[in-house]
This record gives structure tokens, sequence and C-alpha cells, in this order.
């Protein structure tokens, strides 16, 4: 008597779904996942430092190959 069954959950479900509609209802789904990604990246993230992209360095300019620029 104590525990729900499927029964219950599945009106449960349906309230929420007419009270909520199905597009604030996915709309609240797609906040919560990037909020998930989003700490998920921040842990990873103190644990291994982002490596930054070495910057190209272009060669050291001679005074013979000065004026072909």
């Amino acid at each position: 008597m104590g525990s729900l069954s499927i029964w219950h959950w599945l009106i449960v479900l349906a309230i929420v779904v007419l009270v909520f509609g199905t597009k604030k209802l996915g709309n609240i789904g797609k906040d919560i996942g990037s909020a998930m990604r989003g700490f998920k990246e921040g842990i990873k993230g103190e644990e291994e430092p982002k490596q930054l992209p070495e910057k190209e360095v272009n060669p050291p300019i001679d005074a013979a190959n000065r004026d072909r620029r």
C-alpha cells in the first residue's frame, strides 16, 4: 500500500505533461543537460589544465630577403 505502482507514476507524468506542456518540459531537459555538461567540463578542466595552441612564429627576416617581400 505504501509503494507507488507504475500506474501511479503514469498518472503523475500525464498530469505534469498537461500542466507544463511538452515544449516547456523539452526546454527544461535541454537546460539541465547543458548545465550537467558544463559542470563535467569544469570538473575535468580543474584536473587537467587546457593546453593553448602554440603560436606560429615567422622566421626572422635577414637583410638579403627583406626586399623580396
